[in-house]
C-alpha cells in the first residue's frame, strides 16, 4: 500500500481536495486534527505534556488548555520544538497503526494530510507527495472569511510557511485550485494515476 502525503499552504484548499479523495474511497489521515485528539486521549502523551509544561496544560474537565499551551509556545521556537518532539512520535505511531489496518484490508493507498509536511521533513517518509496550490489573493480571502482574521494576520501565517512554489518543486503531483480546471477533475486524474501505479507493483 502506498502512503501518500498531501499538503499545501494555508487557505490552498487541501481539506477540500482531501474530501474529494475520500469520495473516491481513499482513506485520509488528518494528522493535525489527530494530533489534537491524541493530546487529550493518549495517556502517555498527556503525562509528558503535563510534566513538561505544567498542570495548567489541561482544563479541570480534562480537555487540552489550548489557550495556555499556545501562549507558552507562541513565538518561542525552543518550547515549540519541545512540544513537537512529544507530539510527533505519538502521531507517527498512531498513523502507522492506522496504515497497518488499511494494508490488511487491501487498500491501494492512503493519504496523510498535514499543513507542515514539507517544513518538518516528514514527507520524506512517504512514497509520494501531492501539493495543493492556489493564488495568494484567494488564499488570503478564504482564511479571512474562515477564521475572521485580518489580512495582516493571514499574511504573517503565510510567511511563516515554506513558499508554495518551493513545495510544488518537491511534489509528485500538483493540484492547482485556481478555478481554471475543476478541482474534482484534477483529484480524479491523480487518483487514476496512483491506482495505475499501485496496480503495476
Amino acid at each position: 500500500m502506498l502512503k501518500i502525503g498531501i499538503t499545501g499552504g494555508i487557505g490552498s484548499g487541501k481539506t477540500t481536495a482531501c474530501q474529494l479523495f475520500e469520495k473516491l474511497g481513499v482513506p485520509v489521515y488528518y494528522a493535525d486534527k489527530r494530533a489534537k485528539e491524541l493530546m487529550e486521549d493518549d495517556t502517555k502523551l498527556r503525562s509528558e505534556i503535563t510534566a513538561t509544561f505544567g498542570a495548567a496544560s489541561y482544563q479541570a474537565d480534562g480537555s487540552l488548555n489550548r489557550v495556555y499551551l499556545a501562549g507558552v509556545v507562541f513565538n518561542n521556537e525552543e518550547k515549540l520544538a519541545v512540544l513537537n518532539a512529544l507530539v510527533h512520535p505519538a502521531v507517527a505511531a498512531d498513523s502507522d497503526s492506522w496504515n497497518d489496518i488499511l494494508a490488511r484490508n487491501n487498500y491501494s493507498y492512503s493519504l496523510r494530510e498535514a499543513a507542515l509536511l514539507v517544513e518538518t521533513g516528514s514527507y520524506k517518509l512517504l512514497d509520494k507527495l501531492i501539493v495543493v496550490t492556489a493564488p495568494e489573493t484567494e488564499r488570503i480571502k478564504r482564511v479571512m472569511a474562515r477564521d475572521g482574521a485580518t489580512e495582516a494576520q493571514v499574511r504573517a501565517r503565510i510567511n511563516a510557511q515554506i513558499p508554495e512554489a518551493e513545495k510544488a518543486k518537491l511534489a509528485d503531483y500538483v493540484i492547482s485550485n485556481n478555478d481554471l480546471m475543476s478541482l474534482a477533475q484534477q483529484v480524479k486524474d491523480i487518483h487514476e494515476k496512483i491506482m495505475t501505479l499501485t496496480a503495476s507493483k
